[in-house]
């Protein structure tokens, strides 16, 4: 039964390792996706379509929000390839702590439990970078279309520019809003789907910015402008305020690891210091108490280092 467990942890980790290395290489060396995918000769209605099966967009998800929160890591994977992924974390995990001489059902235990942790942060670091960098871009590509608007270029052909001109993830992102508004989709639900997929909240300004002007009119470019300014300033902001709370961060980094360097240190020191402990009929409390006044601790450290600007 262990050799089984192996032989599938072997096949989904070399699965897993694929869909992560070589498809995320793939997705790297194209500067701007949608335009690499245009060089090819390839209809712009086929490029879209492309784009969006990539990216694992769908209408009709009856996991929406799962869907869009894959959407907004910008990684090419589809639900049925992030349980693949999942899965196969889970096996390898159950499967090396069996050979550690771990029970089985705890083995399995803590890999159905750690597996799904460690894929999301993974998501949520990969969705929470590439909001930023979409961040640094959002003011650059507001200049430009409001350059393309103020000489004389209609909205959709002022997008167009930026998504020729600027690199992934805001190049591929607002030529997929470009190629939507030339397909027939109004200005406003195609600014609203871009940020849908891209889910960074800045966007909600230029959702409400560009739907006031199609219901009451007036100077687009001038609002656009003003608009990428207050994007600047408020960035600019936050990297101030994320300077000064880095010594909170780095506490928190030190002092959540120091327990484990400490245990560590004194076992490599004293081998058998920790031996009468193992079967204390208190260490599962003990360590229960530990792990909740750590995780307590964190969230407050995190409450005290993060502001909303």
């Amino acid at each position: 039964m262990i050799y089984g467990f192996v032989f599938v942890a072997a096949i989904l980790g070399i699965e897993s390792l694929y869909w992560l290395v070589f498809g995320l290489r793939g997705a790297k060396k194209a500067v701007n996706r949608r335009l690499a995918l245009s060089e090819r000769n390839v209809a712009t209605s086929e490029v879209f379509d492309i784009l969006r099966h990539e990216r694992g967009m769908s209408d009709n998800s009856s996991f929406a929000g799962l869907n869009d929160f894959l959407v907004q890591t910008g990684m090419r994977l589809s639900t049925f390839g992030l349980t693949l992924w999942t899965v196969g974390i889970g096996v390898v995990i159950a499967v090396g702590l069996i050979v550690l001489s771990i029970n089985v059902l705890i083995a399995a235990i803590a890999g159905m439990t750690l597996a799904p942790a460690l894929v999301g942060f993974y998501l949520m670091r990969a969705r929470s970078k590439r909001i930023e960098r979409f961040a640094r871009q959002l003011p650059d590509a507001l200049d430009v279309v409001v350059r393309g608007l103020r000489i004389g270029h209609p909205f959709t052909t002022a997008i167009e520019l930026v998504a020729r001109e600027m690199q992934d993830p805001i190049g591929t992102e607002f030529g997929m809003t470009s190629d939507e508004m030339s397909f027939g989709q109004n200005m406003e639900t195609a600014v609203s789907n871009l940020f849908r997929r891209v889910g960074q909240e800045d966007l909600h300004l230029l959702v409400i910015a560009v739907t006031v002007q199609g219901q009451t009119g007036g100077n687009l470019a001038d609002v656009l402008a003003r608009l990428s300014t207050l994007m600047r300033e408020r960035f600019t902001l936050k990297l101030k305020i994320r300077a000064l709370s880095s010594e909170g961060r780095l506490s928190a980094w030190i002092l959540s690891l120091m327990p484990f360097i400490l245990v560590a240190v004194v076992s490599l020191m004293s081998k058998n210091y920790f031996e009468e402990l193992l079967g204390s009929p208190l260490l599962g409390p003990f360590l229960f108490y530990c792990a909740v006044s750590l995780v307590v601790a964190n969230i407050f450290i995190y409450r005290m280092v993060n502001f909303k600007v």
